[in-house]
C-alpha cells in the first residue's frame, strides 16, 4: 500500500507539472478560447494548522486540478475517544463551469488519497492509515479583477478503499464512509 501511495503522489505531481507546463507553452487562442492555468489556496487547511497547494489548467468550461494539503481534523468531528487526526491529502480533480472565464457555478469530481494519523485521548501511540476517496464538490467563483477569484465551496468525500479498522492504544478507529468539507478558495489564473 505504501508503494501505491508513493506511486499515486508521484503521478499526481508529474501530471500536474505536465499539464501546467504544456498549457503555458501552448496557450494559444482558438475559436473557443485559450488554455489557462492557475494557482489556488484554500482557507480550511491553514485554519487547522496545515497547508494547501493547488495547480490547475483548463479551457472553456473545463479544468483539471492537482492538489496537496495537510489538515488537522478538529476533535468535534472525530469519534469520541480519539484525537489528533491528521490528514495529508493528494488529489486529481476535474471541474466543469456553467460559464466561461472561470466564473459562476462549478461542479467537480475526482480521486483523492489521504495519508492519515490518529491517536486516542490518552496520546500514548500514533496509528497511521490510508484512505482512498471519491470526491464530489460544488462551488461559486467570484472574479476579483481580471486574474483573481474567490470561490466558496462544499463537497463530500466517499471512502472507496484503504484501511477499514485502525488499532491504537487498545481501541479501534473506523474511518468514516462520508467526509463532508466546506471552505473558501482564493486563486489566480493566467
Amino acid at each position: 500500500l505504501k508503494f501505491a501511495a508513493r506511486f499515486f503522489m508521484a503521478k499526481t505531481v508529474t501530471l500536474a507539472l505536465l499539464v501546467l507546463f504544456t498549457s503555458a507553452a501552448f496557450a494559444q487562442q482558438s475559436k473557443h478560447g485559450k488554455i489557462n492555468f492557475g494557482i489556488e489556496q484554500d482557507v480550511l487547511p491553514y485554519a487547522t494548522g496545515g497547508y494547501f497547494a493547488g495547480l490547475w489548467a483548463g479551457k472553456d468550461h473545463f479544468r483539471v486540478r492537482a492538489i496537496t494539503a495537510k489538515v488537522h481534523k478538529p476533535d468535534f468531528i472525530i469519534k469520541d475517544g480519539f484525537t489528533n487526526n491528521r490528514v495529508k491529502a493528494y488529489a486529481l480533480l476535474g471541474d466543469y463551469f456553467l460559464k466561461n472565464n472561470w466564473k459562476g457555478w462549478w461542479a467537480g469530481t475526482g480521486l483523492v488519497y489521504w495519508k492519515n494519523s490518529i491517536q486516542t485521548d490518552a496520546k500514548i501511540n500514533t496509528a497511521h492509515y490510508n484512505t482512498w476517496l471519491f470526491n464530489g464538490s460544488i462551488g461559486y467563483s467570484f472574479k476579483l479583477g481580471e486574474y483573481f477569484y474567490v470561490s466558496p465551496w462544499s463537497g463530500l468525500h466517499f471512502k472507496v478503499g484503504g484501511d477499514k479498522h485502525v488499532s491504537v492504544d487498545g481501541k479501534t478507529f473506523t474511518p468514516p464512509f462520508v467526509n463532508p468539507e466546506a471552505s473558501v478558495k482564493l486563486g489566480a489564473y493566467f
